[in-house]
C-alpha cells in the first residue's frame, strides 16, 4: 500500500514503483524511496484521493482544533469578509494584498477561525512576532507558542520569525495545517523560502501591502503560497478605513559647492560604467558594476565616487532647510523622518534635536522611543529603513522622505506608516528631491503606484 511519511522537511513515499511517483519526487538511493519537498503534500493527497487507490497518511501530524473559538466584538468590514471568502473559494491557499492599517491581521484571525487547524504564523522581525502573539492571545484566548527571540515553545497556534522557521521546520513542518506568512514579500529569499518548502501545511495564507518585487520574486511567492486571491489599494480605502492623505513633492536645489562635488563624482562613476559597457538597469546591473569595480583601482574610485554623489544629494543643505520649514508648518504633528542611510539619520538627529532609530538601536531604547512618540513626549522621530514596515504607529500623521531607494515598495510602506486611522486625521507625506540629479529619476520610479496617481 502507498504510504506517505514526513522526514526532516521532506516527504517520503513507500509502495510505488518507478513511473508512479508524483511530480516533484525523485528517487533517493540512500533510503530507497521517492523523496520530495514537504510542500507537495497537498498535491499528492488530492491526487491520491482522486485516484481512489488505498493509501496511508503517516506524514500529517496536525489536527483539527475542535474547541477553537474566535473571541471578538468586531464586525468584519466588507472587504475583510470578501478577502476571507476569496481565500476560502480558492482552496484556502493564496495571498491577500491590503494596505497598511487596513486590518490584515484581522483577516488572518478570520482565516484561522475558518480553518480550525493548527496554525503557524511567520513574521520577519521579533517585534512583529510579539505583536502577533498579543493579538492572537486576545482573539482566541488560549496559549500562543513562539519561536524566536530566545523563545522555543510550541502550541496549536504558534508564531515564529522566518529565521527560526528556517532552522526548525525540519522538525515541526508536519505539525501545522495552516501556514500564514506575514509580509510575504520577504519569502522569496533563499533561506526563507526553505521554511515554506519544508512545511506540509496544505492551507496557506500570504499577507502584505506590497506584493510585487522588482526582481520578480513575487512569482516565487505564488508557487510557495498560492496566487493573489484578493487585493484592495490605498486609494480605495483612504478616507474611510485609512486616514485621508495628500502627498507633497518638494524640489530643492544644490548649492554651487554641492553641485560641483556631485557632478564631479557623478562624472567619475558614469565614465567608468561607460568604458566597461555596464548596463545598470535590470536584475544584475548593480552586481555587474560591483564585480567590475573590485578588479581595478579605477573601479574602486568609481564606487567611491558613486557613494560621494549619493551622500551629497542625501545630505543636501536645501533638504535640511525644507525640513525645518515642514516641522514649523506642523507644530502639533507626529512626524516620521525617513532617510536612506544612517549617516543622514544621525546628522538630522543632531541638528534638530530629535531621537533616531536605526538597525543599531537596541531593542530597549527603540521601544522607549516608540512609547514616548505614542504618548506625545517625543513629536518627531528620524529613522533610516527599520520603520518601513511592521510597526503600528497610529499617532503618526506626517512623513518626510529625505532620501530613499527607487523601489515602489519602500515608498508605499513609508506612506503606510502614517495612514493608521484616527478621528479627524489628515495625513501628509512630503518627498524631498534634489533637482537636476539622479534623484529625480529615483523619485519617478518609486511613485509608479496607484497611491500617487492624483499627486
Amino acid at each position: 500500500m502507498r504510504t506517505l511519511r514526513f522526514d526532516r522537511g521532506t516527504l517520503l513515499i513507500d509502495g510505488i514503483v518507478d513511473g508512479e511517483e508524483p511530480p516533484g519526487f525523485t528517487w533517493d538511493g540512500r533510503v530507497n524511496r521517492f523523496r520530495g519537498d514537504a510542500n507537495l503534500y497537498r498535491h499528492v493527497v488530492l491526487e491520491w484521493h482522486r485516484s481512489g487507490q488505498p493509501w496511508t497518511d503517516e506524514a500529517r501530524a496536525y489536527g483539527k482544533l475542535e474547541d477553537l473559538v474566535h473571541h471578538t466584538d468586531r464586525t468584519p468590514r466588507e472587504y475583510q469578509e470578501a478577502a476571507l471568502e476569496a481565500w476560502r473559494t480558492r482552496g484556502r491557499s493564496g495571498c491577500v494584498i491590503l494596505p497598511t492599517g487596513s486590518g490584515k491581521t484581522y483577516v488572518a484571525e478570520l482565516c484561522i477561525a475558518d480553518a480550525h487547524r493548527s496554525t503557524l504564523v511567520l513574521a520577519p522581525t521579533i517585534d512583529l512576532v510579539l505583536q502577533w502573539v498579543t493579538v492572537l492571545e486576545r482573539a482566541f484566548q488560549r496559549p500562543i507558542g513562539m519561536l524566536g527571540g530566545g523563545q522555543h515553545e510550541l502550541h496549536d497556534i504558534t508564531v515564529s520569525t522566518y529565521d527560526s522557521a528556517y532552522l526548525h521546520m525540519g522538525r515541526y513542518g508536519a505539525r501545522f495545517g495552516l501556514l500564514i506568512c506575514d509580509e510575504v514579500h520577504h519569502l522569496p529569499s533563499e533561506a526563507y523560502s526553505q521554511a515554506a518548502l519544508m512545511s506540509l501545511a496544505p492551507w496557506r495564507l500570504g499577507l502584505t501591502a506590497t506584493f510585487e518585487r522588482p526582481d520578480d520574486g513575487h512569482h516565487d511567492v505564488v508557487g510557495l503560497i498560492g496566487p493573489v486571491v484578493y487585493r484592495r489599494g490605498i486609494r480605495e480605502l483612504a478616507g474611510e478605513v485609512l486616514a485621508d492623505y495628500t502627498v507633497v513633492h518638494v524640489e530643492v536645489d544644490l548649492t554651487d559647492d554641492e553641485s560641483d562635488r556631485y557632478f564631479e563624482a557623478r562624472g567619475t562613476f558614469r565614465s567608468f560604467v561607460g568604458r566597461k559597457r555596464i548596463r545598470l538597469g535590470g536584475r544584475n546591473g548593480w552586481g555587474n558594476f560591483l564585480r567590475a569595480a573590485a578588479m581595478s583601482k579605477a573601479g574602486r574610485a568609481a564606487l567611491k565616487a558613486h557613494r560621494e554623489s549619493r551622500r551629497v544629494i542625501h545630505e543636501a543643505s536645501g533638504k535640511l532647510d525644507a525640513l525645518e520649514t515642514i516641522l514649523q508648518r506642523h507644530p502639533e504633528g507626529r512626524v516620521l523622518l525617513f532617510t536612506n542611510d544612517n549617516a543622514t539619520v544621525y546628522r538630522v538627529s543632531r541638528e534638530f534635536g530629535v531621537p533616531c532609530i536605526t538597525h543599531q538601536t537596541d531593542v530597549k531604547e527603540r521601544r522607549a522611543i516608540l512609547a514616548a512618540f505614542g504618548e506625545g513626549r517625543w513629536r518627531v522621530i528620524a529613522t533610516s529603513r527599520v520603520l518601513n514596515e511592521g510597526v503600528d504607529m497610529p499617532e503618526a500623521d506626517v512623513g518626510v522622505v529625505l532620501s530613499g531607494t527607487s523601489t515602489v515598495r519602500e515608498h508605499v510602506q513609508r506612506l503606510g506608516r502614517i495612514l493608521r486611522p484616527r478621528e479627524g486625521k489628515q495625513a501628509v507625506l512630503y518627498e524631498l528631491v534634489t533637482t537636476g540629479t539622479s534623484e529625480e529619476a529615483t523619485s519617478r520610479r518609486r511613485r509608479e503606484h496607484a497611491a500617487y496617481e492624483e499627486d
